[in-house]
């Protein structure tokens, strides 16, 4: 069995004797002499990369993403018989670092330091003696409201932190329950639980059914002290919209990690929106155990037993 592995980061995953491990470069196509590989990991390759061999590889059983949102590679097109599975709860911990960074960054009001700082100005309205409670934006997350929306497993690690924190925390999914101890509200009521909300937070996958998923009608939804923040895709967030928002004063403000074009070009007005905080695409990066995960999936694609992360299509 030909394993191909990507050179984008450093792999070593433990393989029995039977299965062959071979390098190949994540920035190109995979190369002709190994179209013959039998399963394939992905990590950074481009998707057309990935669609120019999806159907040239007769013999390929497998294609590990390693990514929590396989969305290149299933928009590659690779035929019904090859199992696609996901780096799901690869990115937990070091998602879940940088989106309470972006809310902590907003609800502490650290945007505005850094613009005093420029200033050379010493921010008494931001430091000294403040109320706990003041009217307007949360500026602690002790009592805050925060809807987690995708209550997948990187919400259900950053959930408890919120929680330690001093927050309320609400999850949204397709339907109503209960995970790992929080409460979930379907997506059916979602308005009236936005309402409510002091800080919404987005761990959406890609797909048609989320594009735009936080549209006008949605942030209107918002009360005028909420913030946001999206570490999920950037599918997710209608930017004209939110771009609306932010000017108007009807939302507080904006912590995006993703946005829809990636890189964001130099022209585009979000830069420049007041209250809006951007990074750029930096709270994953880092697969986390991803030796461990191919290991297992192999040792069950061998087996034949059902593989971790098998992604439905």
């Amino acid at each position: 069995m030909k394993l191909l592995l990507p050179d984008s980061l450093p792999l070593d995953p433990v393989l029995p004797d039977a299965v062959t491990p071979v390098r190949y470069d994540a920035a190109a196509p995979v190369p002709q002499e190994h179209l013959d590989a039998d399963a394939l990991v992905v990590w950074g390759s481009a998707t057309a990369h990935l669609a120019e061999v999806a159907g040239r590889m007769p013999d390929l059983r497998w294609v590990q993403a390693l990514a929590a949102g396989p969305d290149s590679v299933l928009a590659a097109g690779y035929p019904e018989g090859v199992v696609v599975t996901s780096g799901a709860g690869l990115h937990d911990a070091t998602v879940t670092e940088h989106a309470l960074a972006l809310i902590l960054s907003l609800v502490r009001r650290l945007p505005q330091s850094c613009v005093a700082q420029a200033e050379h100005r010493w921010a008494r309205e931001l430091g000294g003696l403040q109320p706990l409670h003041p009217d307007g934006p949360v500026t602690t997350l002790l009592g805050a409201r925060v809807l987690v929306w995708g209550f997948g497993n990187i919400a259900q690690t950053l959930a408890p932190v919120l929680r330690a924190l001093g927050a309320h925390v609400t999850g949204v999914a397709r339907s109503t329950g209960e995970r790992a101890g929080f409460p979930v509200v379907a997506e059916d009521d979602l308005d009236a639980e936005l309402a409510r909300t002091d800080v919404l937070v987005m761990i959406l996958p890609g797909t048609d059914a989320t594009a735009a998923a936080l549209d006008a009608a949605r942030l209107s939804a918002l009360p005028r002290h909420a913030y946001v923040v999206n570490v999920g895709r950037g599918s997710t967030v209608d930017e004209d919209a939110l771009a609306a928002a932010l000017m108007s004063g009807s939302i507080a403000g904006a912590a995006l990690d993703v946005t829809t074009v990636e890189p964001l070009p130099a022209e585009s007005p979000l830069w420049d929106l007041p209250n809006l905080l951007l990074t750029p695409h930096a709270a994953g990066g880092r697969p986390v155990g991803a030796d461990q995960l191919i290991a297992h999936n192999v040792a069950a694609l061998l087996a034949g037993a059902p593989l971790r992360n098998e992604v439905a299509r």
